[in-house]
């Protein structure tokens, strides 16, 4: 079974629907998903900023998610530390990646897609860094007879 880190912007982003919500919901109800304690937090403050911005049906999805997702998905003390993003906010995925060996990471953001694959590989980590449409494609190809 593929194990699946998922940024908080997908999360978010979910609640707008489109392919981050396929994407998401593909993630948590086929493959294993990781959280670390750091995900959680940042989950929970994103929500608190938006929630302002956000209409009650949204607020309402969106937290119903982040509860599902944390919820389903593994916690995980990361003990790794690994910093190779330009935003060193985002060095916890990379982080968590390589604690659990993570077949992928599903993330908008550039700072974590712009990451070489063999840049990645020289810190140990086989994780696939895509953005929501990739992460259909390759898994839809798994799931084909």
């Amino acid at each position: 079974m593929a194990k699946i880190v998922i940024d908080a912007n997908i999360i978010i982003s979910a609640a707008f629907g489109g392919k981050p919500l396929e994407a998401a919901v593909r993630a948590m109800s086929k493959y294993k998903v990781y959280v670390s304690r750091e995900i959680e937090q940042e989950l929970t403050g994103v929500f608190s900023k938006l929630s302002k911005k956000l209409t009650g049906e949204q607020q309402v999805f969106i937290r119903e998610k982040i509860h599902k997702l944390i919820e389903m998905a593994a916690l995980v003390a990361v003990s790794t530390h690994i910093a190779l993003s330009r935003d060193a906010r985002d060095d916890h995925y990379l982080s968590l990646c390589k604690e659990v060996g993570a077949d992928f990471l599903i993330t908008g953001d550039k700072d974590l897609l712009d990451i070489p694959q063999d840049m990645l590989k020289k810190e140990g980590i086989q994780t696939r860094i895509v953005n929501p449409r990739e992460f259909l494609e390759e898994t839809v190809k798994w799931e084909q007879p």
